[in-house]
């Protein structure tokens, strides 16, 4: 009984260890974010199924470290098949294959190829342009899925930013990045398991915020918009994703159960709703800097995404209907700064 006493208080210990980018953030902060990381790690280091599937693979090649990065280009690339041994090669091939299906990309990891669903390079590029320079600032990336928009961040070279904290609420995704920065081993960047609904956490922190696909999942947008404008410091600057529909009225769509299959869409507004939203929220400097039909070409079916995609999700007699008859989707893209 003593020896299992002692291996729970040691695991307790272990799993309060504070997590590495407390040290950015003000110290009156600390202690509330101690204490969800605290939570969340405890969840995540459960020795169940889910979580071992993800976990165990990773431990597996835990030593393995990247050559050479090249970030700043289409495909995020850690690493070359020379850095391996043939079995070690395998084995982060069996890694990867496990975290299937990949959402975001594209990325070579050791030279394999690993092509995801969406083609992640065209909305990188359309931001580009408007993207404030993050030299040393502290980013947020909302929703980052695995950390591929962070790598393309870390790859602005001489503006690479100071830290880039990554928000994922999915194990999924926050172990496949886990996996990918340890091989790449960069020291700013991280992801922890947290949500849109953890910025309060966060107060006046953040010099940029990417929110990249979110809001529509928001069952209240205006308040999520709120929340990322008290996360943002005076300003600072928001740079918003968005599903849209077309029309100039200042209207949003509500669909009755799903939109393009997806359950979890709320509202989807037109430009100048979210133009509202975002300005009642208390945004200013608020521009619409792109605004673009989506395609199969830009979300697809791969390899390494083998389920339903963009093309299961319109009409195919109409593709400018969903296949429950709304509106087919837009993507629009927002700049906005905190006064």
């Amino acid at each position: 009984m003593k020896n299992r006493q002692n291996k729970k208080s040691h695991r307790t210990q272990k799993s309060q260890s504070p997590p590495l980018y407390l040290q950015f953030f003000p110290t009156a902060l600390q202690e509330e974010v101690q204490q969800v990381y605290t939570e969340k790690q405890s969840w995540v280091n459960q020795p169940k199924k889910g979580f071992l599937r993800y976990r165990e693979p990773i431990e597996a090649v835990a030593h393995l470290r990247a050559s050479s990065l090249d970030l700043d280009q289409d495909s995020v690339r850690i690493g070359r098949q020379a850095d391996l041994k043939k079995e070690e090669h395998a084995q982060v091939l069996h890694l990867l294959k496990n975290f299937m299906p990949w959402r975001k990309g594209p990325f070579s990891i050791f030279d394999i190829n690993v092509d995801a669903e969406w083609q992640s390079w065209r909305k990188w590029n359309r931001l580009l342009p408007e993207m404030p320079d993050l030299k040393d600032k502290l980013v947020a990336d909302i929703g980052c899925n695995n950390g591929y928009y962070m790598f393309r961040m870390a790859g602005m070279a001489g503006h690479s930013p100071k830290f880039v904290l990554g928000f994922e609420p999915y194990v999924h995704h926050y172990y496949t990045f886990k996996a990918l920065n340890n091989f790449a081993g960069l020291d700013n960047l991280c992801v922890d398991l947290l949500g849109i609904e953890h910025l309060p956490l966060f107060p006046t922190c953040f010099d940029v915020i990417f929110c990249l696909g979110i809001l529509y999942h928001r069952p209240s947008p205006l308040d999520a918009l709120r929340e990322l404008l008290a996360a943002l410091k005076p300003g600072g600057c928001l740079l918003l994703e968005s599903q849209a529909i077309p029309g100039e009225e200042s209207v949003a769509l509500f669909p009755e159960k799903t939109y393009a299959k997806v359950p979890g869409t709320w509202f989807v507004p037109t430009v100048s709703c979210l133009h509202n939203w975002l300005q009642r929220a208390g945004f200013i400097h608020i521009r619409c800097f792109c605004s673009h039909p989506m395609s199969s070409v830009e979300q697809r079916k791969t390899d390494w995404m083998i389920f339903e995609s963009y093309q299961d999700f319109i009409d195919k007699q109409n593709p400018e209907f969903t296949i429950e008859g709304y509106p087919a989707p837009l993507r629009v893209f927002f700049r906005a700064e905190k006064k």
